[in-house]
């Protein structure tokens, strides 16, 4: 073999499933939430969570050695304790649990990605389409229970950038903000809770709407958050100063995303803003590898579907008749990209 070079890095990531499936295996198991209330030994453990003793060991010291559980001593006496990281964010009692988009990876897409090079070849999506010939949302929106759980996945994925653009975006100039496919009404709660100033409105199918008002409710802000319902292919979207999409265009082709940019420019006046908040991949496409994974992934879910470089959001805008783009960088890959009329 020769010396001057390592097949390390090509090993890590043909592997990678392994490290993969053991996390989203945790997560499914509620490890982290087990450990939330205290270290617990390895046998401890395995009766909380039903492992057989053969895995016990190979699982949680993979975790260890993976970053994702601290252990002190060893053997049987050895006791496992999440990270900080971990505890923040794994453990279902955190307010900053973002386990849904990786419980819905371990339930849904872990098995859809094993027929990628299908999806390559034909272009086509991998998903439940292929057995049930309905489309993703189809199957989600029709199971309230799972339509649920995809929300509070997207919920759990978003917060932070969510929370990031409130409080980053300059609000001054303006007093409403509509949100499109606004699912729980997240952003529209995170706005109004920094910009008192700010009244705001989250827009999504008939079925979401209940779901976003017991957020709305939840949150306390009633009085200047609301709920309603939008098919946002049939109707015009509402008049207001701020239109906002958080993880939609990417959902679409390029027709379906030019034909929603130009229903915000419709929607808003001189001066008004319009955001997509997504994984904007970087105009030289080398570096947001999580921003091209997740194209790929829109490959595999819908087929047309892509994400798409702050370059391409700039082009397509200025051809609605927007006058000016920039990109916000938000949390990790997440960004951003503004269009002003």
């Amino acid at each position: 073999m020769r010396s001057d070079i390592s097949p390390d890095h090509i090993l890590q990531i043909g592997m990678g499933f392994w490290a993969s499936r053991t996390l989203l295996s945790a997560v499914e198991l509620g490890l982290f939430t087990e450990l939330a209330n205290g270290p617990k030994t390895g046998p401890q453990l395995e009766q909380a969570l039903g492992l057989h003793p053969r895995a016990t060991y190979d699982f949680l010291d993979a975790l260890v050695s993976l970053g994702l559980l601290e252990r002190q001593g060893d053997g049987p006496d050895g006791l496992y304790a999440n990270t900080a990281a971990t505890g923040a964010f794994l453990d279902r009692g955190s307010p900053d649990y973002i386990g849904g988009i990786l419980e819905m990876a371990a339930a849904r897409l872990f098995r859809f990605w094993a027929d990628l090079t299908t999806a390559l070849k034909t272009g086509r999506p991998q998903n439940e389409i292929k057995l049930s010939g309905r489309s993703m949302f189809a199957s989600l929106y029709a199971d309230p229970a799972r339509l649920e759980q995809f929300m509070d996945a997207m919920s759990g994925v978003s917060m932070a950038n969510f929370e990031t653009f409130a409080q980053k975006f300059d609000f001054s100039p303006y007093h409403m903000l509509v949100d499109i496919g606004g699912a729980t009404a997240q952003l529209s709660c995170f706005v109004a809770g920094h910009h008192p100033h700010m009244r705001c409105a989250s827009y999504d199918l008939p079925v979401v709407q209940p779901i976003a008002e017991r957020r709305i409710s939840e949150a306390g802000l009633g009085d200047r958050v609301k709920a309603g319902s939008i098919d946002f292919f049939d109707d015009e979207f509402p008049a207001s100063d701020i239109i906002t999409m958080g993880m939609i265009l990417h959902d679409w082709n390029l027709d379906a995303k030019k034909m929603l940019i130009a229903k915000a420019y419709r929607a808003l006046p001189d001066g008004g803003a319009f955001v997509a908040i997504e994984n904007i991949i970087d105009d030289e496409r080398r570096r947001n590898v999580f921003g091209l994974l997740m194209s790929l992934n829109m490959l595999i879910e819908f087929g047309e579907a892509f994400d798409f470089t702050g370059a391409d959001f700039r082009q397509w805008c200025l051809e609605a008749g927007f006058s000016r783009c920039e990109i916000m960088p938000l949390v990790g890959p997440a960004s951003a990209a503004i269009a002003y009329k």
